[in-house]
């Protein structure tokens, strides 16, 4: 990434200013060459093959989701899969924007740095797949550890309204920073990166990585801890109560408690793929931050890595509910079943006449 490029993600922008720095103090230019230019090229190319696979997959897990009658049961877990959707979407438009070399002229330049080249949008919906994860959390808390409570006090609504929530906050957060700190500058869209004051940009980086990873993961731990104990204990009530009541009765609750099970186990590997994925990427964000004038010497094959197992992150979810989600799994194992079935009928009797004759051998 030179300085003169666009400017990618909020850990980008923390990069091409420190590089900025660096080449002031320096007077030459760290990543100006034509190599570095083509590293950036395929980087793109890779991460808009990324963002593809990443649609294709969220957008099967969703049908599935619709189609094991999921959507109704389930409706946090197929709004982080629309936000998984956007987020790989809005990935692929982004950097094919990007290696496009589009001039950034009037009104519409300013407004493509702002929500595209900027990766506002693309922020926007991982940002808010984050908060939805951790509303998914809280809310299998409440179901598991304090069921009654939640039986009483939790209505339909308060999910919808949940929904709508990471959407919205996650937009308006966004947007503010991104219309605060960004400019077009001859013709080159400056993200994220135009900050008066540089001790309002490293509060900024603080309070993300704060916010959107160690506060995050402290509420999946403890969430999740109080629920996998509290499984547990009715997993040794039930074991203790099993000979008391009807089959009926007893295979019932055995069959809830197994698929509050699924979903728990499920999001648990979520979250945990979050915490290792997502780790590099605060990490580099914060030290580019704080350390300052060229006291972090910068590596591109570095940055590259960092964002790369950061956008993995958000493509390989739905191949998470696929293999750990008993409902998808099952939806997804009937389409290939229907497809190996889906064959033309001289294939079916070719193979009839062959089997007939290894059977008269």
């Amino acid at each position: 990434m030179t300085a003169e490029s666009s400017s990618t993600s909020h850990l980008s922008a923390a990069m091409t200013t420190a590089q900025d720095d660096v080449t002031q103090a320096t007077g030459e230019s760290t990543l100006g060459s034509s190599s570095s230019r083509g590293a950036e090229f395929y980087f793109c190319c890779v991460v808009i093959v990324l963002g593809i696979v990443g649609i294709v997959a969220n957008a099967l897990i969703l049908y599935a989701l619709v189609a094991s009658k999921q959507h109704k049961k389930q409706v946090l877990i197929v709004n982080q899969n629309a936000l998984d959707l956007a987020s790989c979407s809005f990935l692929a438009v982004t950097y094919a924007l990007k290696i496009s070399n589009v001039s950034l002229t009037g009104r519409l330049g300013y407004w493509l740095c702002v929500l595209l080249l900027s990766e506002n949008l693309l922020w926007w919906a991982i940002e808010g797949s984050v908060i939805n994860l951790t509303l998914i959390t809280i809310e299998r808390y409440l179901k598991v550890v304090h069921p009654i409570w939640a039986k009483k006090k939790l209505r339909r609504w308060m999910t919808y309204l949940a929904t709508a929530f990471p959407w919205a906050i996650s937009l308006i957060l966004n947007m503010s920073m991104t219309l605060l700190s960004s400019a077009v500058i001859g013709g080159v869209c400056h993200a994220l990166s135009v900050f008066e004051d540089p001790v309002a940009k490293l509060f900024h980086a603080i309070v993300y990585v704060l916010t959107f990873y160690v506060g995050t993961l402290l509420i999946f731990i403890f969430c999740y801890g109080r629920i996998l104990v509290t499984i547990r204990r009715q997993a040794s009530v039930m074991a203790g109560h099993g000979t008391v009541g009807t089959a009926h009765a007893t295979a019932t609750q055995a069959h809830a408690h197994q698929i509050h099970s699924n979903v728990v186990k499920t999001m648990i590997i979520v979250c945990a793929f979050y915490a290792i994925a997502w780790l590099p990427e605060n990490v580099y964000y914060l030290l580019v931050n704080v350390l300052q004038d060229g006291e972090l010497t910068l590596a591109e094959s570095s940055y590259y890595a960092v964002v790369f197992i950061a956008f993995l992150y958000i493509c390989m979810n739905p191949f998470l509910y696929a293999a750990k989600f008993d409902p998808v799994k099952r939806i997804l194992l009937s389409m290939i079943a229907c497809s190996k079935d889906d064959q033309p009928p001289h294939t079916i009797e070719l193979r009839t006449a062959s089997t007939r004759t290894v059977q008269q051998q």
